[in-house]
């Protein structure tokens, strides 16, 4: 069942994050709801705009569709992340998104206040929310590139005159977060005190986060001895999650693990059949691979075992 992703940050805020998984092919949203509905956790699917280039958008959806249907006890909302402008009108218009994400962090504040205003007008006129972001992360995601030395935490006052400018329905923060494979090399750890003064600034208001992904260090390990060549990859402190969630952070984006279980499964599987040229196998090897993985993060997110306390909330 698809619903707004506002309802699932009232059920949430303050006692756990919703997975937020982003999704390019069959497979990917296949694993997806099997390890949602194993963990009984409600979830937001994440279309990006590579994603809706990589085949084609009304691909992506119809395929959403269809797992609704196979899974008919999933709770999940539909979200555009990393939207331009255009991109946002497109997905409003479509009337499929429970919600879209405008990212104009990288242009001045004035200019991002004044963009985020306008597709909050937009979308508010069709009843979907509108996540914003404030600060850069670094790193790398699609056509997203942020040299560490140019990002930049969020500023807390920032953030509060930010949301009372545009009305935008939840905020993307930076707090120590990148995005990508190759994160952060040694030990780092989110910025909780700047968390703290966001929330304390936001009162009961929904905060996401960005590249959160852990980088697990064993799959990255698998995949190079399968031949792959991932080097000095860092990720977010897993245990960092559910402490987060209690600051005010309802939304927590998790990409690039995904791609890292897909490249393990897929690299292993061929190494280990190089005479196979059927990759159906291998894709459903990958589909229950992800599940489990699914299954794992739901849990330290805090959203596992939620799924009927959603469905009540929902009346």
């Amino acid at each position: 069942m698809i619903v707004t992703t506002a309802q699932l940050f009232k059920h949430a805020y303050g006692k756990y994050a919703v997975g937020a998984y982003n999704i390019n092919n069959a497979e990917q949203a296949m694993g997806l709801f099997k390890g949602a509905i194993d963990s009984q956790a409600p979830f937001i699917i994440q279309i990006s705009k590579g994603a809706r280039k990589y085949t084609d958008k009304k691909m992506l959806e119809a395929i959403i569709r269809a797992a609704d249907e196979i899974f008919p006890e999933a709770i999940f909302a539909v979200h555009l992340d990393h939207g331009d402008e255009e991109t946002c009108y497109d997905c409003i218009n479509s009337g499929f998104y429970s919600s879209v994400m405008i990212d104009a962090s990288h242009d001045p504040f004035d200019q991002n206040v004044a963009i985020t205003k306008r597709v909050v007008e937009a979308a508010h006129k069709k009843g979907i929310s509108v996540e914003a972001e404030l600060g850069m992360l670094g790193g790398v995601e699609e056509d997203i590139k942020v040299e560490e030395g140019n990002a930049c935490l969020t500023d807390p006052d920032e953030a509060q005159e930010f949301v009372k400018l545009t009305g935008c329905d939840s905020l993307a923060c930076a707090i120590g977060t990148s995005h990508g494979a190759f994160k952060f090399k040694g030990k780092q750890s989110l910025h909780f005190d700047v968390l703290q003064k966001i929330k304390d600034r936001l009162p009961g208001y929904p905060l996401v986060m960005h590249g959160s992904s852990s980088v697990p260090q064993d799959e990255v390990a698998r995949i190079n001895a399968a031949g792959g060549q991932i080097k000095d990859s860092m990720g977010v402190d897993v245990n960092e999650y559910l402490p987060a969630a209690k600051l005010g952070v309802t939304k927590i984006n998790i990409d690039t693990d995904g791609r890292l279980v897909w490249t393990r499964v897929h690299r292993e599987f061929f190494r280990d059949k190089p005479g196979d040229f059927d990759f159906r196998p291998a894709g459903k090897i990958f589909i229950d691979e992800y599940a489990k993985f699914i299954a794992s993060r739901n849990k330290l997110l805090g959203s596992a075992g939620q799924l009927e306390g959603v469905r009540a909330s929902l009346g």
